[in-house]
């Protein structure tokens, strides 16, 4: 049995989420803690833990305050959190921290245990636990610093972009992106010659603070996707939680709309939908870059857009993902133009496009 380890205040909270896992008769809750103090102590001790689940708000030391502490003393470990929509800020610092990923709760804890997707999600983030857990850690990530607007982060001086061709970058990523993101967007110089969409696997709320976050770090104009939004150069669009980002053109000009239909294997948004939206846009050549995550979400789109329009690929290496799967399905397709490490994807993002 894979011993598991809960962190919660919340004494309803960690009844039913043991219940859950002990019903899989694979994982068995072997330790529990009311607060990141008790829990840093289990952690410590005890050598046989295969993943923590940890609760973002807690007193005496938040689930954000124990996992920065357990990485200063060099403890890795997958670290999943419980986190509402209130939590939204601590749960992106977290992830781009390391976390392997987060659980929204259920709004009724009196009901959770009767919340399938829950529970499902749950499990298959456990699995996702025992795939990382003896993987070595990702590739140290080069530090962003703070309202980073007028440095070049790139390491060279772009140059500016040739000829009349308009081009877009399209980019996906899923568990890992959080941390992925802040290490690829804030590197972008904010003359970058095309604009940039974007989807991250994520519920409604979390995509907004996403936005803000990467927006304080970045050249560019970094924004949660509105409906009617205009797609301009210069300007980051991140998908609404919740809802499927397509381009769609209207009178020679590229517009947002934010589509409501249902959520594509569990995908909402999905990044082929914003890849398929694209095979009539005005874009002569489109740049599909695809980051860390599980699944293979991305594939598909890019294969069918292909098929209409010149693409250049860009798939993260396995070395600098949390998840291979995502990267992997492109490699695996035959796909890639570039293979790169996280901390070189807004160099060859930029050699591509150029600057205005």
């Amino acid at each position: 049995m894979k011993k598991i380890l809960i962190i919660d205040d919340s004494a309803l909270m960690r009844r039913v989420v043991s219940a859950i896992i002990n019903e899989t008769h694979e994982y068995t809750v072997a330790y529990t803690a009311a607060n990141g103090e008790e829990g840093l102590k289990i952690i410590e001790s005890q050598k046989d833990i295969l993943a923590v689940i940890c609760d973002v708000n807690m007193p005496k030391m938040t689930g954000f305050e124990l996992l920065s502490t357990i990485h200063e003393k060099g403890i890795y470990i997958p670290f999943i959190l419980l986190s509402s929509r209130n939590d939204a800020a601590y749960t992106i610092a977290a992830l781009e921290l390391g976390a392997l990923d987060f659980l929204r709760k259920p709004e009724n804890l009196y009901h959770l245990e009767s919340h399938n997707d829950f529970s499902d999600k749950l499990i298959t983030t456990l699995k996702l636990a025992e795939e990382v857990k003896n993987k070595p850690a990702p590739t140290h990530l080069a530090p962003i610093k703070a309202h980073a607007k007028t440095e070049n982060a790139l390491g060279f001086t772009p140059v500016k972009a040739a000829g009349n061709k308009q081009r877009l970058v399209a980019l996906v990523s899923s568990t890992g992106g959080p941390r992925a993101l802040k290490a690829v967007i804030p590197k972008l110089p904010g003359n970058l010659a095309a604009p940039v969409v974007m989807v991250q696997h994520m519920p409604v709320s979390f995509t907004a603070t996403l936005a803000e976050r990467l927006n304080e770090l970045s050249a560019m104009k970094v924004c949660e996707a509105a409906d009617g939004d205009v797609v301009k150069k210069g300007h980051v669009y991140l998908a609404k939680g919740g809802k499927h980002l397509k381009v769609i053109k209207k009178n020679n000009q590229e517009y947002i709309t934010l589509d409501d239909s249902p959520a594509v294997v569990g995908l909402k948004p999905c990044g082929n939908l914003m890849y398929d939206s694209l095979v009539d846009s005005i874009y002569d050549e489109i740049v599909c870059v695809v980051l860390t995550g599980m699944g293979a979400d991305g594939t598909k789109g890019i294969v069918n857009l292909a098929k209409h329009k010149k693409v250049y690929v860009i798939a993260q290496n396995e070395a600098s993902s949390t998840v291979y799967g995502m990267p992997r399905a492109i490699y695996e397709a035959g796909l890639c133009d570039e293979v790169c490490d996280l901390n070189d994807i807004a160099k060859e993002i930029t050699k591509k496009v150029g600057v205005l």
